[in-house]
């Protein structure tokens, strides 16, 4: 297996997104992504820059949360991001945004 395949797996496994929804985040289409994994392409490098950031971000939060319950995460609207979803600001180029709540959750949690 690829380094781009294994890591496709893990953001899969530790967040429960499909490919499809992985591909969105990406900005870029199912069948780019299935060609990133079957090792028939490499993704450029802003592409692999955001991959490499969800791979961190999901793992963070499956310290935290399930699978299923990463995934409704994610897909949920909260008031730290003044009613968006992470997805949404994962899209717009903002893990920033994702990771400071993500820590602040984890303190909480470990206190």
């Amino acid at each position: 297996m690829n380094p781009i395949a294994t890591r496709l797996d893990t953001i899969q496994e530790k967040s429960g997104l499909r490919g499809v929804e992985i591909a969105q985040l990406l900005k870029t289409t199912p069948e780019t992504v299935s060609r990133w994994r079957n090792g028939h392409s490499e993704p450029k490098k802003a592409s692999l820059e955001v991959l490499l950031q969800l791979e961190w971000l999901v793992g963070e939060l499956a310290e935290l949360y399930s699978p299923q319950e990463a995934k409704l995460w994610l897909f949920s609207h909260h008031k730290q991001l003044s009613g968006q979803r992470p997805v949404d600001r994962i899209e717009a180029g903002r893990l920033e945004d994702i990771l400071t709540i993500i820590a602040q959750l984890k303190d909480s949690a470990f206190v």
